[in-house]
């Protein structure tokens, strides 16, 4: 299983304490390339769709950024424990 697969489950187990680099790779897992930078703080990421989405660059982030990132890639089924 590939690193962001992996990353993925842990995502949906646990989508606090997910760190910014390990979503920078699930995003280009599927295919999103990193568009700009908004301030010194955000970063917005495009697919070959025109799919933008804004990150706020923090360790850890924030569930709601981890909860948007899998809806929008189709793994919007997350488990609680």
């Amino acid at each position: 299983m590939p690193e962001a697969e992996k990353l993925i489950s842990k995502m949906k187990r646990q989508p606090n304490g997910i760190r910014f680099q390990e979503l920078y790779k699930v995003l280009e897992y599927n295919g999103y390339k990193m568009k700009s930078k908004t301030g010194t703080s955000h970063r917005q990421f495009i697919n070959n769709r025109g799919d933008v989405i804004t990150i706020k660059q923090e360790n850890p982030l924030k569930a709601v950024y981890v909860k948007d990132v899998l809806k929008r890639i189709g793994g919007n089924s997350y488990e609680k424990n």
